[in-house]
């Protein structure tokens, strides 16, 4: 006979085993199914964001291009592909001083130096004076080109007359501009305010005493007699030229600490990458100015000998 409530009628109620929740049911061997589901669709989605965590921990960082700001590695390959620039000119203007040079006729061409010299510091003036408003990649490689074609000619002129001469004063200049980079690197060197006005300062004295020699020079007189005018003037026996240009290579060194400086500070303070070039122009005229320094120095101990 049924019972009156229909709940006792429910199997579920005659035996425990029968309710679907119970560990021994009928549906124990499906009771896993939506937790297990449940539990491997979050362990996806887990597996998903640790990926992609650990690619962007491993993925580079963003350069130059993606952020658009100024940074070292990009600055380095701006300085670089200027100095490939200057490389070619230089052949140039080594090719065309030597030229002419024959038997019949033993003087090479000052030409290619004289172009190079006044087209390089035309747009080194220009470049100086515009790129606070607008850095002008064009005009650069313009200067590059003239400056390398001024390179190149001199360099050959000092080696018609010192043979060997080209060689010393290019390793020479590596050597100061690795050590002076070796010691920024390292902190053991770093622009001060005191030592940029005392360097402004020579700066301005050599300019002007340079300015004062050439004038001299150019009008015969017996002070400035020489290659190198007053330059080559001895005192207590020591050429001028090598007191002045030992110091003129510190000061070329101290310059290339400012330019380091400089890089440095506009990656720090997030300058647009077009800076990059501005510091690739200032590493270039530093270098050029030490190389044509040491090259005069030695040519001055050369011609003493």
């Amino acid at each position: 006979m049924a019972s009156a409530n229909p709940a006792f009628n429910n199997p579920a109620f005659q035996d425990p085993r029968a309710v679907k929740s119970y560990p021994g049911g009928p549906q124990a061997a499906n009771i896993g199914g939506p937790t297990q589901y449940a539990s491997t669709a979050h362990a996806g989605v887990d597996a998903a964001a640790n990926a992609r965590l650990e690619g962007a921990f491993a993925a580079p960082p963003a350069g130059a291009v993606e952020t658009g700001r100024m940074t070292v590695e990009d600055t380095v390959l701006k300085t670089l592909g200027l100095f490939v620039v200057l490389l070619v000119g230089a052949v140039a203007g080594w090719l065309w001083t030597m030229a002419p040079v024959t038997v019949q006729n033993p003087n090479p061409s000052v030409a290619p130096w004289l172009i190079g010299a006044l087209g390089g510091f035309v747009l080194a003036m220009v470049v100086a004076f515009t790129s606070r408003k607008k850095v002008r990649p064009a005009l650069i490689f313009g200067y590059a080109a003239f400056e390398g074609l001024f390179v190149g000619g001199i360099s050959a002129f000092f080696e018609f007359l010192w043979p060997g001469i080209v060689i010393q004063a290019t390793l020479a200049t590596l050597a100061v501009v690795g050590v002076t980079l070796a010691l920024f690197a390292s902190g053991k060197v770093r622009a001060s305010k005191r030592a940029t006005k005392v360097f402004m300062i020579a700066m301005i004295g050599y300019l002007v005493f340079s300015l004062i020699n050439v004038g001299l020079m150019l009008f015969n007189v017996p002070i400035a007699g020489g290659p190198f005018g007053i330059l080559s003037q001895e005192v207590f026996g020591i050429p001028l030229g090598l007191i002045i240009g030992v110091l003129v290579v510190i000061m070329a060194a101290y310059s290339l600490v400012l330019d380091f400086d400089s890089i440095q500070q506009g990656v720090r303070n997030g300058a647009p990458r077009q800076y990059g070039w501005v510091g690739g122009f200032g590493i270039m005229v530093t270098v050029v100015w030490l190389y044509i320094e040491i090259l005069r120095i030695l040519a001055i101990l050369r011609g003493s000998n």
